[in-house]
């Protein structure tokens, strides 16, 4: 992702992929979210090499909301976007 954001002309002090997983923690702690669903959904991964390996279902129900509710966020941004262009 970095590469991408490079390619599109940002500098690294502009944007990084570590930028946006920051934003994206940030705003959904601020929307109420469980911090360990959206730990497991920015895949912040369990130190036990056991329990990391069988457990891939772990907060299932909860990250798909969290999910849908990130992409519904992001498709309001992007219509305010375009409502400012135009």
């Amino acid at each position: 992702m970095n590469a991408a954001l490079r390619r599109m002309g940002y500098a690294k002090e502009e944007a990084t992929a570590h930028g946006f997983r920051s934003s994206a923690s940030t705003i959904l702690n601020e929307r109420g979210f469980n911090p360990d669903v959206i730990e497991a959904a920015l895949a912040h991964q369990d130190e036990d090499d056991v329990r990391r390996a069988y457990n891939r279902a772990r907060y299932l129900q909860e990250r798909t909301k969290l999910m849908q509710d990130w992409a519904d966020l992001l498709d309001e941004f992007r219509k305010l976007s375009l409502k400012n262009v135009a």
